[in-house]
This record gives C-alpha cells, structure tokens and sequence, in this order.
C-alpha cells in the first residue's frame, strides 16, 4: 500500500512563503494497491485532491472518494479535481449518511450549486456516482474499509481504518474526543471507535490542530491536541503516528519546533505534502 499525502491543513488553505514546506493545501490523501499503480482510494477532498492529478499518469480517476465529512476544508478541491472531471472517469463517492436521510447529492449540491458556485456536483464530467454510507466494514477497491463515527463539532464525522490484508492504516482527520469527557489528561476519552480504529495500524494518520497548552481555550472548535494523537496512538500500538491537519496558521518554522518537541519519539512525524509513505 502506497499513502500519498496531497493536503494536511485544516479549516482553510494556507498560502504563502511561510507554508512551503509543509504545504498549504487543505486534507486529501491518495492510497494506491501497489508502488506502481495510480491511487485509486481518495480519503477525502480538500484542495490538496488537486494533485492528485498528476498521480493518475495523464489517464481519468478510476476509483473511490470517502468524505470523513462536509466542512469546506474537505470538499471544496472536488469541482478542481482534473482526472475526476472527464469524459474517461469514474468516481464513487461516498460521505456519512446524514441523520436527516438528505442524499448524498443533495448535501454536496447544498454548497456546489448557484449562487455559490456554478457547477454541480452531477455535472461533472465521467461517471460519478454519490452515495451515503453507514458504519461498518466495506470492501472499495480491493481494500477493506471500516467506518466508526467520531466525534466533531458541526456534522456527523467518520474515522476510516483501510487495510489491504498486509498492511493498515486509520485516518482520523478531524476528531474531537474532548466531547466524550476530558479523559485522563484533559484532552478528551480515549474512546471506543478510535482505539478500534487504530488499533495495530502501520500508520495513524490524525487530527493534530492544536498543542495541548492550547486545548482548553480552543478545543470547542472541534479538533484534537497533538499529545492526544500521540498518546491514542501509543494505546493502540500504532507503529507510527503522522500530525496532520494543522492549524492555518501554523508556519513551517512553528511545525519544525512542534517536530523537535516530539523528536524523542521515534513513532511520530509531522505530515507534510508530498509525503509517501510505503506500508
């Protein structure tokens, strides 16, 4: 299994010189079956599902896009998503099941349609189809994926756990675990879906937009402290932990002391565009 991570942002994209390193495009992440293939699992699709473009060798997307939810940070690079948007594509797209049984098209058309943006989401180019999932464990592309709601302000919100039978990952974009109680440190519960969700992975890919001398003052905007992450990870015998969907805000320099902070963990890293990770 090939990860390419193609945003790592949250809330907004993140432009300018101060951002080059880690990139400024919002969260996407591309998995492919095998180092030679085109990814063919979407996690999301922020900005960052722009380049995965490139990815696809000239050719149409042929594959899967999982939404963990629909904030604007992780739809809005959709209608931008070249090898999506062909005559030659196909694309299933699947998003939480809503507790008020909208569809899936009529969720996405509620923000991708006149006035605020002129293309719908059915008329896009290619053979797309919109689709509602509920939890459980289901096969997309020849990976086994399951889906656990997790906690998040603002919309019913998925953690996904992929694995191709050799390896695993959990992706935990968003995830505010202060909502089930502070837990033992003050960060939130150490709780049931995303202990299951990463338990064993190869890589735990989570929400990191805060530090921990941050949470208490911040944590109702939805997101988790990197100790948080780094800890769930350390109970759920995780091999590695990646930071991930940083603060805007958060210039390369202030990630650069973030890594130093956590250097004496060899577990974990502060994910960044053009990461590759081969599980």
């Amino acid at each position: 299994m090939r990860v390419h991570f193609l945003g790592v942002r949250g809330s907004t994209p993140a432009p300018g010189i101060d951002f080059v390193r880690y990139g400024g495009h919002t969260s996407c992440v591309a998995i492919s079956g095998d180092t030679a293939s085109a990814p063919s699992l979407i996690l999301d699709a922020g900005t960052g599902i722009r380049r995965a473009t490139p990815l696809c060798d000239g050719a149409g997307f042929s594959g899967t896009i999982l939404l963990g939810h629909l904030h604007w940070d992780h739809v809005h690079g959709l209608p931008f998503f070249n090898a999506g948007d062909r005559d030659n594509a196909r694309v299933d797209l699947f998003m939480p099941a809503q507790p008020d049984g909208a569809s899936a098209l009529d969720v996405l058309s509620r923000a991708m349609s006149p006035p605020h943006f002129p293309v719908r989401p059915d008329e896009l180019r290619g053979r797309w189809t919109f689709n509602s999932l509920d939890e459980g464990t289901h096969t997309f592309e020849g990976f086994s994926v399951t889906a656990a709601e997790i906690p998040h302000k603002g919309g019913r919100t998925f953690g996904y756990r992929v694995s191709d039978g050799r390896s695993s990952l959990a992706y935990l974009s968003d995830h505010c675990p202060s909502d089930l109680g502070p837990g033992p440190e003050g960060w939130g519960k150490y709780h049931e879906n995303a202990l299951a969700l990463a338990e064993g992975v190869d890589a735990l890919i989570h929400d990191a937009q805060l530090m921990a001398e941050e949470h208490a003052d911040q944590a109702s905007f939805g997101h988790s402290a990197a100790e948080y992450a780094i800890e769930l990870g350390r109970r759920a015998a995780a091999r590695r932990v990646l930071l991930y969907h940083h603060r805007p805000s958060r210039t390369d320099d202030q990630l650069d002391a973030i890594a130093t902070r956590f250097a004496h963990d060899e577990r974990v890293a502060i994910a960044h565009e053009s990461m590759v990770l081969e599980l």
